[in-house]
C-alpha cells in the first residue's frame, strides 16, 4: 500500500459540518458497470460528520450529459457533462467492458480532452480496468498501479512504464489512485475516506454499508490457483489469536506453533491466504490499531505504542512516517474522531 497523505486538514473537524464538502465526480463511460457507479455514490455519499452533515458531494458526469449504456440490461443517465471534471477535488473512473483494454497509450480525442481538465491539484482513481484509462494518459508513467488480476497480464504488455501489481486490492500514488476488481473499488473508497478524515469516519461508513472496514491481504487471494489439499490446515486460527494480543511482543515462531506448522511451512500458507507476510500482516494490524487508539482516546503516544505493540514511540513514529506519511501527533491533530 502506497503512503497515505494527509488530505483536507481544515475539514477534518468532524463534529460541526465543513462549509465545502469534498466534490467527487464519478466519470462513466458507455459499458460502465452499475455496482461502480454505486458504490462510489454510497460510500462517500454515507460519509458523515458527527452532526450529520455531509462530507463529500458526488455528482455522475460523461462525455456528454445524457445516456449511458452499462454492461446490463439497462440504462443510465448522467446528468453532468465533462465540465463537472474541472469542479472536482477527486475524480472517479470506473471500468468499462466495452473500451478499456482498447485504449490506445498515448491516449488522445475527446476522453484525454476531457480528463486533461481535471484540477492538477485534484485526486484521480479508477477501479477495476479503468487504470488502463489512467495509463494511457501518462498519469501512471513510472507508478505503481494495480488492476483486475484477469486484465493485469494486458496492462503490464500495454504500459511497460508502470509498474503492475496484480496482487493488491489498490494502491496509492499520491494524486493517482488505482484499484482492483470490482469489490475492490469498495476497500479504495473506504481508503480515501480514511485519508481525508480519518479511520472514526471511514469506520462509520463501513458500519452503514456493512462492510469491513479494512480487508486483510490482497486480491491474491482471489485468483485461481491448483486445489489445496483440504486435510492442510490453515492460518486463520493464529491471525485471530493475534489480534487480541497485538500489545505483545509476538514472534514468526508464536504463530507457526499455534498452527502447529514449521515456521517455513507457516510463512508460505499465510502469504497463500493472505497475500501479505505474516509480519507484513502484523504491522498493517499494529498501524490500525494505533490509528484507533491516537482518534479516541488521550494515550500518550508512548503509551499508544506500548498498547499497539510497537514498544517505543520512537518505534511508533517511525512505523507512522513510513505507512501513513505523517507522525502520529499530526494524525492525531488532524483526525481525531468524536469522541463517545
Amino acid at each position: 500500500m502506497g503512503a497515505e497523505r494527509v488530505r483536507n486538514a481544515g475539514a477534518a473537524d468532524t463534529g460541526a459540518g465543513t462549509d465545502s464538502p469534498h466534490r467527487v465526480a464519478v466519470f462513466v463511460r458507455d459499458g460502465v458497470l452499475p455496482m461502480e457507479l454505486g458504490l462510489v455514490h454510497q460510500l462517500f455519499g454515507s460519509a458523515r460528520t458527527s452532526g450529520g452533515s455531509p462530507l463529500y458531494s458526488v455528482v455522475t458526469c460523461a462525455l456528454v450529459a445524457g445516456p449511458v449504456r452499462t454492461d446490463v440490461d439497462f440504462t443510465l443517465h448522467a446528468p453532468h457533462g465533462p465540465e463537472a471534471l474541472a469542479e472536482a477535488d477527486t475524480v472517479v473512473v470506473p471500468a468499462s467492458h466495452e473500451q478499456d483494454e482498447s485504449l490506445d497509450a498515448p491516449l488522445s480525442g475527446p476522453l484525454a480532452d476531457a480528463l486533461a481538465a481535471v484540477p492538477a491539484t485534484g485526486r484521480i482513481a479508477s477501479i477495476c480496468t479503468g487504470a488502463f484509462v489512467l495509463a494511457s494518459l501518462g498519469l501512471l508513467d513510472g507508478r505503481r498501479a494495480t488492476t483486475h488480476w484477469r486484465s493485469a497480464a494486458a496492462f503490464a504488455r500495454r504500459f511497460p512504464q508502470v509498474t503492475t501489481d496484480p496482487e493488491v486490492l489498490y494502491v496509492d500514488e499520491g494524486r493517482v489512485l488505482t484499484s482492483a476488481g470490482e469489490a475492490a473499488g469498495i476497500d479504495l473508497c473506504l481508503h480515501m475516506i480514511r485519508s481525508d478524515f480519518g479511520a472514526a469516519v471511514a469506520a462509520d461508513v463501513a458500519r452503514r454499508t456493512v462492510v469491513p472496514p479494512h480487508r486483510e491481504g490482497g486480491q491474491a487471494q482471489y485468483i485461481p490457483r491448483p486445489v489445496a489439499d483440504p486435510d492442510l490446515a490453515g492460518t486463520g486460527a493464529s491471525r485471530a489469536w493475534a489480534l487480541t494480543r497485538l500489545g505483545e511482543p509476538l514472534t514468526l515462531k508464536q504463530l507457526a506453533v499455534r498452527e502447529g506448522m514449521s515456521v517455513r511451512t507457516f510463512s508460505r500458507r499465510f502469504r497463500e491466504e493472505v497475500g501479505l507476510t505474516p509480519m507484513q500482516w502484523l504491522t498493517r494490524q499494529r498501524i490500525e490499531q494505533a490509528r484507533q487508539l491516537l482518534e479516541e482516546t488521550d494515550h500518550t503516544v508512548d503509551r499508544v505504542a506500548a498498547d499497539a505493540g510497537f514498544g517505543t514511540g520512537a518505534s511508533l513514529r517511525q512505523h507512522f512516517q513510513s505507512a501513513l506519511g505523517v507522525s502520529p501527533g499530526a494524525y492525531r491533530s488532524t483526525f481525531r474522531g468524536p469522541r463517545s
